[in-house]
């Protein structure tokens, strides 16, 4: 019989990378990508293994393997807007470009003149065969630039978590 740490060698010694992201302020209007106010999640929170690295928006993984990223967050506003979308978008050669591998979409419609939210997430698993090549950029836009997309320094408002589930 084969043992199962043969079987699933990738999974053999459990996750050893895990790291969550979050930006810390609200904000007005598109961010292609959001390159501002990033904190690693320090509510309850402390990473697995090396974590990733941000600059600018741009992250960059601490090792080669497959990487589950999820990330979301929600949107408010006092009117309607068609579409608010997230997007996680991957680069393989160093940040010089970069293609959308994973959107969220929701919609906000307003009919009693109050403030109305909305959640979206996307969710990508990626196969990270050079860690100087592949880089991470999220990106909300709206078709209302008065939304406001949320922050928060204390809670998860929005969150990016990146899970090492093993070797490429």
């Amino acid at each position: 019989a084969v043992s199962s740490a043969k079987m699933f060698s990738g999974f053999a010694n459990g996750i050893t990378m895990a790291d969550q992201w979050r930006w810390t302020a609200d904000f007005t209007g598109n961010a292609q990508p959001i390159t501002s106010n990033w904190e690693r999640n320090d509510t309850s929170f402390d990473k697995i293994g090396t974590g990733m690295t941000e600059s600018s928006g741009t992250f960059s993984f601490p090792q080669t393997g497959i990487y589950k990223i999820n990330t979301g967050t929600y949107y408010y506003l006092n009117s309607n807007s068609r579409y608010n979308e997230i997007v996680i978008a991957l680069s393989t050669n160093g940040g010089s470009n970069y293609s959308s591998i994973a959107y969220g979409y929701t919609s906000i419609s307003n009919n009693t003149s109050n403030t109305t939210y909305a959640n979206a997430s996307a969710e990508a698993i990626v196969d990270v065969t050079n860690v100087s090549n592949f880089k991470i950029q999220i990106s909300v836009s709206h078709h209302d630039t008065n939304t406001a997309t949320a922050g928060s320094s204390s809670s998860n408002n929005n969150a990016t978590t990146f899970i090492r589930l093993g070797d490429t």
